[in-house]
């Protein structure tokens, strides 16, 4: 996910975003805990995904 698509996005669509990122994230931090994470690498993508998302939200209640 490139932060020049999500500038393209309304607010509401960002917020939208946001929440589904944080509870993948959250699900993926049970799974990594029990021992089931199939692709621990895909945290990482999601982690820097959520942070894009965050700041271009931010930019555009700024900005």
């Amino acid at each position: 996910m490139k932060a020049a698509d999500l500038r393209d996005l309304a607010a509401e669509e960002l917020g939208a975003k946001e929440r589904d990122l944080a509870d993948q994230l959250f699900r993926m931090r049970i799974q990594k805990s029990m021992g089931q994470l199939d692709a621990p690498d895909k945290m990482r993508t999601v982690r820097r995904d959520l942070a894009r998302v965050k700041t271009v939200l931010r930019q555009k209640r700024n900005g």
